[in-house]
């Protein structure tokens, strides 16, 4: 089997509202599509949704680098992904979410090739993976309002956004774990918005809220202030933007700065190397999860199938396709009950039909 032809679709895909975080808010994502078709004709789906500000690429940039990738998969063997992702890495370095969207169709042809779907071939530790909802930032009273709504729907998990304003943010989690009770499953995430003297007030004051864990508290590249804050929390740090590779993942274990890490396909470059990071985690006693970026349901369903393989990978924050206004796939893919991402029946990702008036006609066609 070799890769016959690769397609690239650019997509702008539209939120439900704008969505905000503490570096700033978005009303759209701009995302990158791949079909691979192989000589066998069975044909893999990836995707990428890059972020300028976590792994400075842009819709724009990751076809550039796909003009250098693309035309070198040709006639390469899809089943052989180690040594196509050793040949892209040989080609350009960085660029994970490009890399991302090939390793993801790639992948999704091993599964269709096996005729099984992708979870099961990487080790179907789970049928099933709980995800929380991302509650995006907007005033204490208002993110109490949307926790409720999140809750009536099923979510048993919420994901609150914080770090624009350390007493604003006590009190949004005051109000929302008032609304929903004491039984809802509650993780924040400041996106690197506080300082480590502002996180420790924050993380004491919240406590006793029964917070799960603590997402990115401050800025990636300050790791000593992230030594800091993990040692003076009541509540488990989590990594993410100080996380890409194996090698950062490696060195924050050895420093003691993390509880946890958030394994995202983007930053880690697709599922091969999120199974490395959650392999090397494991190995340290440390939990992983699986986050999202601004994928549709194609990215989402990877991210599903590594969570639903993987003992390591504990909790799961993939909802970045409810968040979108825009539905680009229109059968298959992980859907959602009662807070849990469920299987379709379809082999590799389960992507069975795409909007074709959304997906448009191809930017790039290399063969």
């Amino acid at each position: 089997m070799g890769i016959q032809q690769i397609e690239v679709y650019p997509v702008t895909l539209a939120y439900k509202e704008p969505f905000r975080i503490a570096p700033g808010a978005s009303t759209e994502s701009h995302n990158v599509i791949v079909k691979i078709i192989t000589d066998y004709g069975v044909v893999g789906w990836g995707e990428s949704s890059p972020s300028e500000r976590v792994t400075g690429e842009t819709a724009e940039t990751v076809i550039k680098i796909l003009d250098k990738i693309a035309p070198k998969l040709i006639d390469l063997c899809p089943l052989r992904i180690e040594q196509d992702v050793e040949v892209m890495d040989s080609i350009v370095e960085g660029n994970p979410a490009a890399k991302a969207a090939i390793d993801i169709a790639l992948h999704d042809i091993l599964g269709k090739t096996s005729r099984k779907p992708l979870f099961m071939l990487m080790g179907g530790y789970r049928t099933e993976v709980l995800t929380d909802v991302t509650l995006s930032i907007k005033s204490p009273k208002e993110m109490a309002e949307d926790a409720v709504k999140a809750v009536n729907k099923g979510f048993k998990a919420l994901k609150v956004k914080v770090g624009v304003d350390p007493i604003e943010d006590v009190e949004r989690i005051r109000l929302i774990r008032k609304a929903t009770g004491g039984d809802i499953k509650i993780r924040i995430d400041a996106n690197q918005g506080w300082t480590p003297k502002q996180a420790i007030e924050v993380l004491n004051k919240i406590e006793k809220f029964n917070i799960q864990f603590a997402e990115q508290p401050v800025p990636s590249e300050d790791m000593k202030g992230l030594v800091e804050v993990r040692k003076k929390s009541p509540i488990p740090i989590m990594a993410d933007e100080s996380v890409h590779s194996l090698e950062d993942a490696l060195r924050l274990i050895q420093a003691k700065a993390v509880d946890l890490i958030n394994i995202k396909l983007m930053k880690s470059g697709g599922i091969l190397k999120g199974r490395k990071i959650a392999a090397i985690a494991e190995a340290a006693g440390i939990p992983c999860m699986i986050g999202c970026m601004g994928e549709s349901e194609i990215g989402i369903a990877a991210g599903v199938h590594l969570a639903a393989a993987v003992k390591n990978i504990q909790y799961a924050d993939l909802d970045s396709d409810l968040l979108l206004k825009d539905k680009l796939v229109k059968k298959g893919g992980t859907k959602v009950k009662d807070s849990m991402r469920v299987f379709p029946k379809q082999d590799g990702l389960g992507i069975k039909e795409l909007n074709e008036q959304i997906l448009g006609k191809p930017k790039r066609i290399y063969k």
